[in-house]
This record gives C-alpha cells, sequence and structure tokens, in this order.
C-alpha cells in the first residue's frame, strides 16, 4: 500500500494555527474527523493524549508523529499538519516543532497499512525530505514529494538487501552488528530507530541488521546465525525484548529515542569492546547498564522484595479481615475467622521471609540459587531471625551458589544437567544452612532489639520517625529511598509493628493526590495536558502509586518536589500521632477500612495532600492556557 493512499489532499492542512501542543493535537484531530476517518473524536484525542505522556512524540529536527491505535478510528489515515511559526511540542531536542504526521490506526490494522505507516516514520529521518516539506506551496507538492521519496526508498531497500546477502558471503571485512526496535504502539518510533541505526552504521563504515517489534509483530528477525556472527547487540526500546538469546554477547541497552537521537553514540558503544557481555537473566552483570545503572544489592533486594510482596499483602489483608469475624458477646474469633488467620498468617505470612530469601539468592545465581535461598530463608524464620535474617541468607546464598558456579567450570559442558540440579543445589543448600545455623541467634537477638527500640519509642520519637518515613517515600517517588522506607515498612510489619508501614502508606499516597488537588484548585498553574494528567492522579494516589507524580516532578522539580515532600511528611507525622497501624502493606483507599484508626488515617492522607497542593499554588506560576 502507497502512503498516498493514507493522506490525501482532504487529511493536510498546511497553515496550522494552534499555538500549543494540545490545541495543535485538537486541530489535526479535526481535520481527520471532517474527512470522516473518525468514529469519535474524543475518544481518539484521549488515545493521542495517553501516547503522549508514555514518551512526547516530538522527535525533534521540528517533526512530530504523535499516533494511537484504536477503536475509535474509522480506517487508517494520515493528516498533514505545518506550521510555518512552530509550536512547543515538548520535543526530544527542545526544539519547536514545524511538520506534524498525524497517525490514526484502526484496532484492526491489517499489515498493509502498518507497513506504510513505518514507512512514512522513516522517511523523516530524511533532512532533504523535511526541507521540501517545508517549502512545499501546495497540497499536491506534498503528495509529490511523499511518492518521489517512496520510491527513492524502495531503489534504496533493494540495494541494502543486495549488500547485505553480499556481506553474509563475505563476513568479517567490518565489523558486524544486530539490534533490536521497539515502542509501545510499535507504529513509528520502532521503524524511525531502526533507520536512525542503520544509516548511521552505513555513513561509519558498519553493518547492521535491525530486528524491528512493531505492531504488525516481528520483522526483519534475527537468525541464530545473524546473533552467532555479530560483534555486539543493540536493543534500543522501550518494550520488553527477549534477551537469553543474546546470551554470551556484548550488549548495549537503551531507550528507543537513543536509536532516533543517539544512534551513533550507541554504534560506537558497540564497537568499542565496553559493553558489558550478557550473562542471562538473572546473573550480575548482565548488560543492562544503559537501562538499569541501579546498584547491584539494590536490584537484588528488590528482586526478593517484589515477590515476596503477593504473600504480604495476600496475608496481611486476610490477617486483618480475620479480626472483623469476631464474637461480641464472647470477644472471641469466630471459626471463619480462624480460617482466615490460618491461611493468612500461618502460612501465606509464614512463607513471606523464605520466599524474600529465596528470589534474592536467584537473581544473584538465577534458579541454582533459589534452593539455598529458600532454605537459609526458612532457617531465619524458625529462628525468629526476621526480615534481616533473610535478606541475609538471601544474599548469603546467591554468592555462594555463584562461586560455587564458577568453582565447577571444570565440569565438561555434557554434564552441566547434573551440575545445575545436583552440584550447585547441593553445595549451595550445605554451605548456606551450615553459616545460617550459627549465625540464627545473633540475627535473632539483633531482629530482637530493634523490635524493642521501636516499641519503647516516646511520642515525639514516633511522629520523628513517621515524619522521616514519610519524607523518604516522596524525595524519589518510586525509586531507591522510596523502595528503601516501604521495606523498612514491611519487615516492621513482619516484626508485629504495624504503625511503621502505615505512615509509609500515607506517604505514599500524597505526591499525586496532591497534585490533583492542586490541578483541580490552582487550575492556572497547569497547562491543559496537566490538567487532564491530574485527574488521573487522584486515581494513582488512592491506590498508592506514587509514581504518578513523577511527570510533573520532572517537568517543575524545584517547586514540585520539596511541595511533594512537605506534604508526605506531614501525612507520615500525623499518621503516628494518631496512631494508625495497618497489616496490609498495599491497596491505598481499598485498604484502609482495615487500619487501625481509618478515620484519622484518612484526615492525615488528606491534610498531607492538601500541603502540598497549597504549596504547589503558592510556588507554580500561572501559565498560559490555550
Amino acid at each position: 500500500m502507497k502512503i498516498t493512499e493514507l493522506i490525501q489532499t482532504g487529511t493536510i492542512e498546511l497553515d496550522l494555527k494552534g499555538s500549543s501542543k494540545s490545541a495543535v493535537i485538537e486541530e489535526l484531530a479535526d481535520v481527520l474527523d471532517r474527512a470522516g476517518k473518525l468514529s469519535d473524536r474524543k475518544a481518539f484525542i484521549e488515545a493521542i493524549e495517553e501516547r503522549e505522556e508514555q514518551t512526547s512524540t516530538g522527535i525533534g529536527e521540528q517533526v512530530a508523529i504523535p499516533h494511537a491505535k484504536t477503536k475509535a478510528v474509522k480506517e487508517p489515515a494520515i493528516v498533514f499538519g505545518r506550521s510555518l511559526d512552530g509550536v512547543d511540542y515538548d520535543s526530544l531536542d527542545g526544539e519547536p516543532a514545524k511538520l506534524f504526521f498525524m497517525i490514526a490506526a484502526t484496532e484492526g490494522a491489517n499489515r498493509f497499512h502498518l507497513d506504510a505507516l513505518s514507512r512514512l516514520s522513516t522517511f523523516l529521518m530524511d533532512e532533504n525530505f523535511r526541507a521540501g516539506l517545508l517549502g512545499a506551496s501546495s497540497k499536491e507538492e506534498v503528495l509529490e514529494l511523499i511518492d518521489a521519496k517512496e520510491e527513492a526508498k524502495a531503489k534504496e531497500d533493494e540495494a541494502d538487501e543486495q549488500a547485505q546477502a553480499a556481506s553474509a558471503a563475505n563476513q568479517g571485512s567490518k565489523p558486524f552488528f544486530v539490534a533490536v526496535t521497539g515502542c509501545p504502539t510499535g507504529i513509528a518510533h520502532t521503524y524511525m530507530a531502526a533507520d536512525g541505526l542503520k544509516d548511521k552504521a552505513k555513513e561509519l563504515g558498519f553493518e547492521i541488521k535491525v530486528e524491528t517489534n512493531g505492531s504488525d509483530g516481528v520483522r526483519n528477525q534475527l537468525t541464530k546465525e545473524d546473533i552467532a556472527r555479530a560483534d555486539a547487540v543493540i536493543i534500543a526500546a522501550d518494550t520488553d525484548v527477549e534477551k537469553e538469546r543474546f546470551k554470551g554477547k556484548p550488549l548495549v541497552n537503551a531507550p528507543v529515542t537513543a536509536g532516533i537521537r543517539k544512534p551513533q553514540e550507541l554504534l560506537e558503544k558497540a564497537n568499542s569492546g565496553n559493553a558489558n557481555v550478557y550473562q542471562g537473566s538473572g546473573e550480575s552483570g548482565n548488560g543492562e547498564d544503559e537501562e538499569d545503572r541501579r546498584p547491584a544489592f539494590y536490584r537484588h533486594l528488590m528482586n526478593g522484595v517484589s515477590n515476596m510482596l503477593p504473600f504480604v499483602v495476600g496475608g496481611g489483608i486476610l490477617i486483618a479481615l480475620s479480626f472483623f469475624f469476631e464474637d461480641p458477646v464472647n470477644n472471641e474469633i469466630t471459626p471463619f475467622g480462624e480460617i482466615l488467620s490460618f491461611i493468612g498468617g500461618a502460612n501465606a505470612f509464614f512463607l513471606m521471609v523464605p520466599v524474600l530469601a529465596a528470589f534474592i539468592a536467584s537473581s544473584i545465581a538465577d534458579r541454582p540459587g533459589f534452593a539455598a535461598g529458600m532454605v537459609g530463608g526458612l532457617m531465619a524464620t524458625n529462628a525468629e531471625a526476621g526480615f534481616l535474617g533473610g535478606i541475609i541468607a538471601g544474599f548469603l546464598a546467591g554468592y555462594l551458589v555463584l562461586g560455587f558456579r564458577r568453582m565447577f567450570t571444570f565440569v565438561p559442558q555434557s554434564l552441566d544437567g547434573i551440575k545445575t540440579i545436583l552440584l550447585l543445589p547441593l553445595f549451595g543448600i550445605f554451605t548456606t544452612g551450615i553459616i545460617m545455623y550459627f549465625i540464627m541467634e545473633p540475627l535473632a537477638a539483633v531482629q530482637s532489639g530493634l523490635v524493642s527500640w521501636l516499641d519503647g519509642l516516646g511520642t515525639g520519637n514516633i511522629v520523628v520517625l513517621g515524619v522521616l518515613l514519610g519524607t523518604m517515600m516522596a524525595v524519589d517517588m518510586g525509586g531507591p529511598i522510596n523502595k528503601a522506607a516501604f521495606t523498612f515498612g514491611i519487615a516492621m510489619i513482619d516484626a508485629g509493628n504495624f504503625a511503621p508501614h502505615a505512615a509509609v502508606m500515607a506517604g505514599g499516597m500524597v505526591p499525586p493526590l496532591g497534585i490533583a488537588f492542586a490541578t483541580t484548585f490552582f487550575k492556572k498553574k497547569f497547562n491543559k495536558q496537566e490538567r487532564e494528567s491530574g485527574k488521573t492522579n487522584y486515581v494513582l494516589g488512592a491506590s498508592f502509586i506514587t509514581e504518578g507524580a513523577i511527570p510533573f516532578a520532572a517537568a517543575d522539580p524545584a517547586r514540585v518536589i520539596p511541595s511533594i515532600i512537605a506534604g508526605s511528611a506531614v501525612a507520615g507525622g500525623l499518621s503516628m500521632v494518631f496512631g494508625a497501624a495497618t497489616e496490609a502493606p498495599h491497596g491505598g483507599i481499598f485498604v484502609i477500612p482495615l487500619v487501625n484508626n481509618a478515620p484519622m488515617y484518612i484526615v492525615a492522607i488528606l491534610t498531607g495532600a492538601a500541603v502540598t497542593a497549597l504549596l504547589l499554588g503558592v510556588l507554580k506560576k500561572d501559565v498560559k492556557t490555550s
């Protein structure tokens, strides 16, 4: 299918009037609607804005490609708009956008439609093509430019295929790389990143094969022979990519926009010999340097915490619910309440620390570390060494098994199965168990001392602790500091002290809720897009998803971050003052009925959110609304 079958004179606007991002989106959508391409204009605009919230489609070089795949589209179409004055579109290079291609894809768009859409995205990488569009004097000239570019691109692709075939027959003459690109929608960025890498590789004298993971599925799929031949692998994607096939290869990981904006940097790193070698899932040094710069300790701990969380949440809620089934006459728990307590406490909660330790160990040493970590965590549980004992058991088991794996490298590859099934679990469980046997009692004493210290805190110190935990939840909104506070709260639940985690949850709910209140009551401080996003933050905040505050903090950190920290600190401190306590570590508003002193707990959260909203109302400047 030719691109000019999707873009016609009726979907071209050479003089856009909008002066803001949201105004241009609405204006382009109006063109599509008048052309009869949309069944629901409002729903289509919402889909476009939802895509913009993931990553701006202002790709730089004066180009923006807003796009959406939705049932609000009757038939696939493209609208071209031009603003010679330029519009601030939150572009990746910070420059105004002048050329706009709004892509409207149906949910059932076929491969031919998607192929045409992807080709258009790649054409816009050509500077001469962009210059031609900027200078076009009529709609017909725009269509002629697209047709000419499509014909030239087809010849270029044919020449590339011939060159790639010749290269495969003459291996080793140039550095050869393989790459994978992908974006959440899989329409524009996926293919632009692929073309960015291919064009820059040709310029630098490299050879490359790029697999695209787009809406039309995997294209140009990498073969085992391609990967074996490759000197390095580049992944430029914001979606999950199957990495196990790249085990043993130098791997450069980056967002999809890096393939568009920084292809030379990615290629030069792949060619430098400094890229980390991917060792397979769960092992350190896995090549994810661009994607994940977090310390190894943090990654392994979070792997344990995230896998343990369902046991804590499910078990905690069941335990809390069991108290609703008490006989008010005899003040005794009913048989059904006992069942809930048995399932949640004696079983789900009992598995919490062993699961924590097992997944920490498997993060370090892959599957062979799992069994040793589970046994070490179970020993910590039985000795009442608690959360601290589980963490130590997990890291101990993981690194011991990792050491044994290196020790047994002399085992022939043909006996790898025996090494994985017999040798590593046997030696891992034995050594972890022996060490844990001798340190369980000291760890239990430390755990007991920590609980006693918390129980003995006076009112003033309890408030300070709540303020500190609330502050930590807001500082990086889901980052390492936030997760440290969250992990501490879970540890205290395991220790039987339920107040700290109530402060943690209150502090985590405040940032998005406070921003939502601010966008509602101080509308002049936010643009239209921010006000729309603020509505979403009501849901995110109520659900205890602190990350909803991140886009606002990123856009205006000097004003937003102090405001949310202040609000979260107030909420955490008040939670402690009011004696709020919860055995359910997650769930936000949905588990508030299970919180001790729930009415005042709600007051603490709303007060903190109000503080954040008021500070934003004072600190932020008025913006020009569209």
